[in-house]
């Protein structure tokens, strides 16, 4: 025995029949794997089959351990970046937008700096060469809806558009929504409230009001487990990887420092801010319940996605070596998919990880949509242990 203490936490909410190994992976995350608060919920065939949370609101005890509650909500930092891109998938289904076309299309001032034939495709996929900023925005800049894009538009790009892909890790923010922006004449905030969070009841906001702030959880750095607690992922990042996050010029270092000093993320005006890259705020269940709109009716509500756009959202446009990240990624027009960087349930899923936890994603064949968010950030990027258990265990329930 290593004479280490396990954490012991009253889960609370429910759980259908059959699918308890979720539950039991998310009371395990607690005991083995360092979670502090965290909810995860499971949708299947448009209807909520897990719905569970627990532990503390605030990570790093600034609330003395107010207890997660059924509403609380969380930053899920690039988990948003999922979330919008379902909104130019349906800008293109409802015909307002071309995946084609160069930006500039909708965007002319974007066309300097040698980006006239930067595709809405290139965009969308990582691929627009557009993951570092010269100079770093400040946090102020970052946030006011102007700086962002301004920087963009005269932004070289560091590699040749449609040539290779790298992660826009905070770049993706004002790219996108300033091009919803130009096609729509809305914040891409507005958009996702309008259309998709309203009408589908939804407790998620890109720009949160002040009511929802006001119970969202408090994020804090926490320590990775140590294996076998670690879910069957590398909790060590190879030499390369962790070298390029310690160089002040790599592309890697470049793209995540895109806002310098990093922005305090528990910060009120930060989080009523838009940033689709970053700075979301949801339940777990608002996550499942969008994505399970994505694949399929949910209560009543037709589904958002045509066979034809499904289809799109999950198509690989961006594979192998991620100039960024370092590791072999996957990405859709928006959506990460399943591979070892970021396992999802199976070769068909399609969503997003938020970096050090969050986790969303929809699998069109099994029909089912998870979301789970966490306040405690650990030390990864695109796959987390504790988010994996419980991928795992929704495996197991469905294989069983």
């Amino acid at each position: 025995m290593s004479g280490k203490r396990e954490t012991v936490v009253d889960v609370q909410g429910t759980v259908a029949d059959g699918f308890e190994p979720v539950r039991d992976a998310f009371a395990a995350n607690f005991a083995q794997r360092g979670e502090r608060g965290a909810a995860v919920a499971v949708y299947r065939h448009g209807r909520k089959i897990v719905d569970l949370w627990g532990g503390s609101r605030d990570a790093d005890g600034a609330e003395d351990g107010a207890p997660w509650e059924a509403d609380t909500a969380q930053v899920v930092r690039s988990a948003t970046k999922g979330v919008a891109a379902i909104v130019p998938l349906l800008l293109h289904q409802r015909g307002l937008l071309d995946l084609d076309a160069p930006v500039g299309t909708y965007w002319p001032e974007f066309k300097a700096a040698g980006k006239e034939r930067v595709l809405v495709r290139h965009l969308l996929s990582h691929r627009a060469g557009l993951s570092v900023l010269d100079t770093p925005l400040t946090p102020e800049q970052a946030i006011d809806g102007v700086s962002g894009p301004a920087a963009l538009a005269a932004q070289a790009p560091a590699w040749t558009p449609g040539a290779e892909h790298g992660y826009h890790a905070q770049t993706y923010s004002w790219l996108l929504a300033e091009l919803v922006r130009r096609v729509t004449g809305r914040t891409i905030g507005t958009w996702i409230a309008d259309e998709i969070s309203g009408p589908l009841g939804l407790e998620l906001w890109v720009g949160a009001p002040a009511d929802a702030r006001a119970r969202t959880g408090r994020l804090a750095d926490v320590e990775a487990p140590a294996p076998p607690a670690a879910a069957g992922l590398r909790v060590r990042p190879k030499r390369n990887v962790t070298d390029a996050y310690r160089d002040p010029a790599s592309l890697t270092r470049r793209a995540f420092g895109a806002i310098t000093p990093a922005p305090d993320e528990n910060a009120d005006a930060y989080r009523a801010a838009e940033l689709p890259a970053s700075n979301g705020i949801a339940t777990a269940r608002a996550l499942a319940r969008c994505y399970a709109a994505l694949i399929g009716p949910v209560d009543g509500h037709p589904r958002l996605f045509a066979p034809a756009t499904l289809t799109l959202a999950r198509t690989e446009e961006s594979a192998g070596p991620d100039r960024t990240l370092i590791v072999n990624t996957r990405f859709g027009l928006g959506h990460m998919l399943h591979g070892p960087a970021s396992p999802l349930l199976a070769p068909g899923s399609f969503g997003h990880p938020g970096r050090g936890g969050c986790l969303a994603f929809a699998d069109p064949e099994s029909g089912t949509a998870l979301g789970y968010v966490t306040n405690g950030m650990q030390q990864n990027v695109t796959a987390d242990p504790r988010a994996q258990a419980l991928v795992r265990g929704l495996r197991a329930a469905l294989e069983a």
